[in-house]
C-alpha cells in the first residue's frame, strides 16, 4: 500500500486527495466528507488504512471549503461540483464507487450515475434533520440508481435503522451515533465499530462491485 497526496482544481476551488492505493485493485472508493468535519474522522480514516490491504485503493477526497480553512460547508451543488472533478482526476481502470460520510453520502448518491459509478456507499445517510422525519431524503438515496450499501448507526438521530425501506441494504452499527461514536459500556467497542463498517464494506464490494465484474 502507498499513500499519495495531490491538489485538484474544481469549479469552486482547490481540493486535496488523498489515495492510499491497493497493489492489486479490484476497486476503487471514493469518499468525501461531512459538513462538519473532514476526511480523518474514524470511518474514513478506519477504510483508507484497512481496505487497501484488501485490494480496494481509497480516494479521499477533501471539499476546497475545508481545504480553505472554513467551518461551514458550501451548498450542496457546490459538493456535487468538488466530487466530481475529484472523479474526473482520478481515471481509474477499476470500479468506481463513490461514497462519503453524512453530506457526503448524500452527494455520492446524486453523483453517481453522473459519474457511472459501479455503487455507492453511504455512512451516516442523513435521512432528515433530526426531529423531522417528515423531510425525508429518500429519494436522493434512491436517486443513485446503482448498488447502494447504507451503513447505520443504531442511534443516529438523522435516520435510525429501521427508518429506512425493508430493500435498503443496511449494516447496523448497534448503540452508535451520527458520528459513529458508541456508549462507553455499550454492546460494542469503537473498534468494534470500525471494524464492521470495513467488514461489511469489503464484503459488499466483492459481492456486489467486484463480483459483477466478473466474466460469467
Amino acid at each position: 500500500m502507498t499513500r499519495q497526496e495531490r491538489r485538484v482544481d474544481t469549479p469552486h476551488g482547490e481540493g486535496r486527495l488523498v489515495v492510499d492505493q491497493a497493489r492489486g485493485p479490484i476497486a476503487t472508493l471514493l469518499l468525501s466528507h461531512g459538513a462538519g468535519n473532514g476526511i480523518d474522522t474514524r470511518d474514513l480514516t478506519a477504510l483508507a488504512e484497512r481496505l487497501p490491504r484488501n485490494d480496494v485503493t481509497v480516494v479521499r477526497f477533501e471539499q476546497p471549503w475545508r481545504v480553505a480553512g472554513r467551518r461551514v460547508a458550501t451548498p450542496p451543488a457546490t459538493l456535487d461540483a468538488g466530487l466530481v472533478a475529484a472523479a474526473n482526476r482520478l481515471r481509474t481502470r477499476t470500479p468506481l464507487v463513490v461514497g462519503g460520510r453524512s453530506a457526503g453520502a448524500r452527494s455520492a448518491a446524486r453523483c453517481a450515475t453522473r459519474l457511472a459509478a459501479s455503487g455507492c456507499l453511504a455512512l451516516s445517510f442523513p435521512l432528515h434533520p433530526p426531529g423531522k422525519p417528515e423531510s425525508s431524503r429518500l429519494d436522493e438515496l434512491r436517486g443513485s440508481r446503482v448498488p447502494t450499501l447504507v451503513i447505520q448507526g443504531e442511534r443516529d438521530a438523522f435516520g435510525r435503522p429501521e427508518e429506512f425501506p425493508g430493500d435498503t441494504d443496511l449494516a447496523v452499527i448497534p448503540g452508535a451515533d451520527h458520528g459513529f461514536k458508541v456508549p462507553a459500556r455499550g454492546e460494542v467497542t469503537e473498534a468494534d465499530a470500525m471494524e464492521i463498517i470495513v467488514e461489511s464494506t469489503l464484503e459488499w464490494i466483492v459481492r456486489e462491485i467486484a463480483g459483477a465484474q466478473a466474466p460469467a
